[in-house]
């Protein structure tokens, strides 16, 4: 399959729980504010963590590993999201959890092989003999079947393409209009259309279509300029792991039996070393020829003491490959037994020899100020007015239990509020709020209390 032809799997994650995370707060010196960017605090951990996007900005840190490890609610998942931030879109990012390599369909190493080239990027740049411009008609003409019977065949296809300089009239070939309904292409959009191969790529709903709503469906780009037939130079970002399924993919028929062969194969299937060797040798004659470059970016394995011994092997000669990403990895466990294990303890359940290749950032809890912050951030983030002496009690249950759970008691405490008539949050519905939602102490301390009453 040709690399033009790939689709990105990106997945885009929206963590509810950090989206008021918009970068590391960091000075043009490097120092962490007090306070910026919805980070608080944990200034030395946010000052390592700009260390680290520089590294990979400057791309001198392929293969590293990074180790953000503290208690639970100390940020850890939270700088790992600023870090995405930082880097921006253009750099992968591929957040993952331990548990996830768990799965009844696919080996555990497979897993993480997967997310690893999900993590590397391949930005290609070529200069292509292009028709672009804003679709101003699309006309399938139908002729009668030669093979005989009632229905009609699609000939050619007429398409008319509009640029600040013209227009343009191009007869094209019905395998084409095939393409362009996979892109959902139609009036208005712009398009441009490669003169070689005839790939189709929808860049946008042109912005002469734009409402006056702020919020949009569809991303609006400007009438292009110049000529309809033109040269441009073509940037695709696609990320190795995209390439292994697109050419894992069959490309065989559309008959019935390639459909009922296709409905019998199991929903996931392992894409073999020897594929990924040869796409790996496809990637190499890009880099020498100096029409591709490689983009490093950033794999995050969160709560990693969820991994067991294969995996952690795995994951130590993966490091060590010609092609890797940056490894972060978070955890929130001190001294325990390495999973897949009886008896092998080891700082945060990783092997030492996997410790001795880590850089290790150390998260420390929160004071009470910072605790307050956070919360009233939280707070106007999603919206809520909350009185002082409001805060100041969450803050103190977020103390004595956790932040997370302080957090929580955010929305049904200002659902409490509107229902008693208040535009703000009082005191009165956190502590009605607490008093309705137990915390993970004190549902430890009732189980522990009534354990005879419950099922063993």
């Amino acid at each position: 399959m040709r690399i033009e032809e790939v689709k990105s799997t990106t997945r885009n994650q929206r963590v509810s729980a950090h989206s008021h995370v918009r970068g590391l707060g960091l000075k043009e010196d490097g120092t962490a504010l007090p306070s910026a960017a919805g980070l608080v605090g944990q200034c030395q951990a946010r000052e390592a963590a700009g260390y680290i996007v520089d590294l990979i900005r400057s791309k001198k840190m392929s293969g590293r590993a990074v180790l953000f490890a503290g208690p639970p609610g100390t940020g850890k998942t939270a700088i790992a999201m600023a870090i995405a931030q930082e880097l921006g879109t253009k750099v992968p990012f591929c957040p993952m959890v331990g548990s996830e390599v768990y799965s009844s369909e696919v080996k555990k190493t497979e897993v993480l092989m997967e997310n690893f080239r999900r993590a590397i990027g391949l930005r290609i740049r070529e200069v292509k003999e292009v028709y672009e411009g804003e679709v101003i008609e699309l006309t399938p003409v139908h002729t009668e079947n030669p093979m005989g019977g009632y229905g009609k065949t699609i000939s050619e296809v007429i398409i008319g393409l509009k640029t600040a300089k013209g227009t343009k009239q191009l007869k094209l070939d019905p395998s084409i209009y095939e393409t362009l309904q996979r892109e959902r292409v139609e009036t208005g959009d712009v398009i441009y259309i490669e003169a070689n191969s005839g790939a189709v790529k929808r860049q946008g709903r042109s912005d002469a279509y734009a409402t006056e709503f702020d919020l949009e469906a569809e991303e609006y780009v400007a009438l292009p300029k110049g000529d309809v037939h033109k040269k441009k130079e073509v940037i695709q970002d696609v990320s190795l792991h995209d390439l292994d399924i697109a050419n894992a993919q069959p490309q065989g028929g559309q008959g019935a039996l390639s459909m009922m062969a296709q409905l019998m194969k199991p929903r996931k299937t392992e894409i073999t070393e020897k594929l990924r060797l040869e796409i790996n040798k496809v990637v190499d004659k890009y880099l020498e020829q100096g029409t591709a470059e490689l983009v490093p970016g950033v794999l995050f394995i969160d709560e990693v003491h969820m991994l067991d011994m294969e995996c952690f092997t795995y994951l130590h000669r993966a490091l060590e490959s010609r092609i890797a990403p940056i490894v972060v990895l978070a955890t929130n466990r001190g001294r325990c037994i390495i999973r897949g294990t009886t008896d092998i303890v080891s700082s945060h359940g990783i092997p030492r020899d996997l410790l001795d290749r880590l850089l290790m950032v150390r998260m420390k809890p929160y004071s009470s100020a910072e605790v307050m912050e956070i919360i009233r951030i939280r707070a106007a983030t999603e919206g809520i007015t909350i009185d002082d002496q409001a805060l100041s009690n969450l803050s103190e249950i977020a103390e004595n239990t956790s932040l997370r759970y302080a957090v929580r008691l955010l929305t049904p405490s200002a659902v409490l509020g509107r229902q008693a008539g208040r535009s703000s949050v009082a005191a009165e519905d956190v502590a009605t709020a607490a008093d309705l939602f137990m915390d993970a102490k004190s549902s430890a301390q009732v189980l522990a209390e009534n354990s005879t009453k419950y099922m063993k």
